[in-house]
């Protein structure tokens, strides 16, 4: 397997969800969550699968910081063929469509887009959350590619399984992604950076916080045992813990 990061940067993320980049000139004064916005492409013999897909940051020049890394790394959004979304908060899924001049578009043409659906009604449930961007979830929703899961836990593929976990969101799901004796763990806003398995607290960020914490000490022990990369979808400036 190849694990790529493709971080879109570091930002502050307000009360509001309004996300600013950070900036060696504002990093000090600017308010808010400090976090990094960090969707993950793993390369197995089978697929080219994106974990999350961002929040479509574009770079000065106005061209998509994923698309550029992508780039560097020679391959194409085309070449996408699975695109597995743990949740659908705005920082998680705007990437994953694009607005052209006839309207908005897969990002990532050739990709199923694998959703769960429980996730979904409680988004609709909560119209007028900040965490989620209704515009895009709308658009999103609406692509002929969407794969819609069901069920608490499963295969994708033989490489790839997934387990409805709650936590931060009632229905958040997390990822395994193995091959060759190699195991990569996707825990998403469960486990968004490495100083959540330092500290063991229930963050109130969370929908449930106190199972979050519970899941984390559960995934660190297996780590450890099985030898697991844990990808760090939120940390500054880790991307990959190799036990």
């Amino acid at each position: 397997m190849k694990i790529i990061p493709l971080k879109e940067g570091n930002f502050s993320a307000s009360k509001t969800k309004d996300f600013t980049l950070l900036t060696p000139e504002n990093q000090e004064t600017v308010k808010g969550i400090k976090m990094s916005v960090q969707p993950f492409l793993i390369i197995t013999s089978n697929d080219y699968i994106l974990l999350d897909a961002g929040i479509g940051w574009k770079n000065e020049a106005g061209i998509s910081v994923v698309s550029t890394l992508l780039k560097e790394h020679h391959i194409n959004p085309e070449q996408i063929t699975k695109l597995l979304l743990s949740h659908l908060h705005k920082d998680h899924i705007e990437g994953a469509v694009r607005l052209t001049d006839d309207g908005f578009e897969a990002t990532f043409p050739n990709a199923e887009i694998y959703i769960q659906r429980r996730e979904l009604d409680f988004a609709m449930e909560n119209k007028g959350n900040p965490s989620f961007d209704f515009e895009i979830l709308e658009k999103l929703i609406q692509l002929p590619s969407i794969v819609w899961m069901d069920d608490d836990k499963g295969q994708i593929t033989d490489e790839i399984s997934y387990e409805v976990v709650g936590g931060h969101t009632p229905f958040m799901q997390v990822f395994w992604i193995s091959e060759n004796d190699e195991t990569v763990f996707y825990g998403a806003d469960d486990l968004p950076q490495a100083s959540y398995l330092k500290y063991h607290l229930a963050y109130k960020s969370d929908f449930d916080g106190r199972k979050a914490m519970q899941l984390r000490l559960g995934w660190e022990k297996e780590a450890q045992e099985n030898h697991w990369k844990i990808l760090l979808y939120h940390d500054l400036e880790k991307a990959v813990l190799e036990f």
